[in-house]
């Protein structure tokens, strides 16, 4: 449950990265797809300002939502590929079918949605990943201490959890 909770927090800060560089770049209004998140709670607002408090909290609530599904749908081992086809078709869901019937989000630029999507399921897998490994490894190493004639193995062990997250710290 706390894998799915830091995979969600971290996914959803990190999500609208493709579409904010894109709009940034081509001088796009940035905050257009806050706006429009904040219209499925305030469909009759147009102030920035209310829209996007309302957006902050649905997004990181739907955010966690969808990769409490993930952590359940993906399996170990496969975090990466499974969190991108989990953005993909959350993409289909959000924007194909949902937002197809809400014109704010019908009129945001479809391919920079869809890249947000994979960003936030990768991001997912990315998270999935480390922290299934770390807890693994604990497992192993709890094992391998349990047992006088596996101090070396747990050593081992211990020194791949320490360069798990000296990597995790350098990405």
């Amino acid at each position: 449950m706390h894998d799915a909770l830091h995979a969600g927090l971290i996914a959803a800060a990190v999500s609208g990265a493709p579409s904010t560089v894109i709009a940034l770049a081509r001088g796009d209004d940035v905050l257009e797809s806050g706006r429009a998140a904040g219209s499925l709670l305030l469909p009759h607002e147009t102030r920035t300002l209310p829209l996007l408090a309302a957006a902050t909290p649905l997004h990181v609530a739907i955010s966690v939502g969808w990769a409490f599904v993930l952590e359940r749908a993906i399996p170990r081992g496969r975090e990466r590929v499974g969190g991108v086809a989990g953005g993909l078709a959350i993409a289909a869901l959000d924007l194909g079918v949902i937002g197809r019937r809400l014109p704010r989000i019908r009129a945001l630029p479809q391919p920079r949605q869809w890249a947000d999507h994979v960003a936030y399921g990768l991001t997912v897998g990315l998270v999935l990943e480390r922290r299934r490994r770390r807890s693994a490894l604990r497992l192993e190493a709890e094992r391998a201490a349990s047992d006088p004639n596996d101090l070396a193995e747990a050593r081992r062990i211990r020194a791949e959890m320490d360069q798990l997250a000296v990597d995790w710290h350098d990405s």
